[in-house]
């Protein structure tokens, strides 16, 4: 698609908006784009390793957290096995774990249940993030600082 102009603007410039406009229409119709199809998903911030039970009988932490003395608590089991143990943060429900796109925003609330507004993509199981907050009054206690 492109349009022969002339003047000052020349031919490149025209055929630059028009590739922009047309740009813009596709992705004002993608839902993530706009914001559509968003819904709240809750649950805790924990580690793939932990949730998908490679390492962990009961798809919890109190397995790693019995065997190592340095980490006391779910934050610190999912922080480890993530960084330790290849794993990735991911969002655990009583039924579900899904995969986050925001790995560095997850790990401000690992170990924490928390409300993930975003948008799934059902193929592949990742939520793309667009905020996360705490799931439980006491985990507003210990949100992360802004």
């Amino acid at each position: 698609m492109h349009a022969e102009v002339d003047g000052p603007m020349g031919t490149k410039t025209a055929r630059s908006i028009l590739t922009a406009a047309a740009l813009a229409g596709v992705m004002a119709g993608y839902p993530s784009a706009r914001g559509g199809n968003e819904k709240t998903f809750r649950g805790e911030i924990a580690d793939s390793q932990c949730a998908l039970n490679v390492h962990s009988l009961s798809q919890s932490h109190k397995e790693m957290i019995e065997m190592k003395h340095d980490v006391k608590t779910n934050a610190d089991c999912a922080r480890y096995c993530v960084k330790e143990r290849g794993g990735r943060f991911v969002l655990q429900t009583p039924d579900k774990v899904y995969k986050l796109d925001a790995q560095v925003l997850a790990e401000q609330w690992s170990g924490l249940k928390v409300k993930i507004l975003g948008t799934l993509d059902p193929k592949t199981d990742i939520i793309t993030v667009r905020t996360i907050e705490p799931g439980s009054p006491s985990a507003s206690k210990r949100s992360p600082p802004k």
